[in-house]
């Protein structure tokens, strides 16, 4: 038996959405993060601080996110990714 994930994409808001929550919850300038600059070895990011992005992430744009999955938001690249695979129609703006 086999499963099929399906990812939803995220508009270019939400992506902007998921960009201002790591910004203020990793206390970064825009500059400061890229796409792949990773949150703990580039940023001193903790344990706390991602799942306070996970908090964010379900208060912000409604997409629950399992904690078992916080090891892959390693990077923000990653993070929309994770939210894509998710979000299951649960996206709103």
């Amino acid at each position: 038996m086999t499963t099929t994930e399906t990812t939803v994409a995220i508009t270019e808001e939400q992506a902007l959405t998921l960009r201002a929550i790591v910004l203020e919850v990793l206390e970064l300038e825009d500059e400061e993060l890229t796409d792949t600059s990773r949150f703990i070895e580039d940023h001193e990011a903790d344990s706390l601080l991602a799942i306070e992005i996970l908090a964010r992430i379900e208060s912000d744009l409604g997409v629950v996110i399992p904690q078992d999955q916080l090891i892959e938001m390693t990077h923000l690249a990653a993070v929309r990714t994770v939210v894509a695979r998710n979000a299951g129609g649960a996206l709103h703006d």
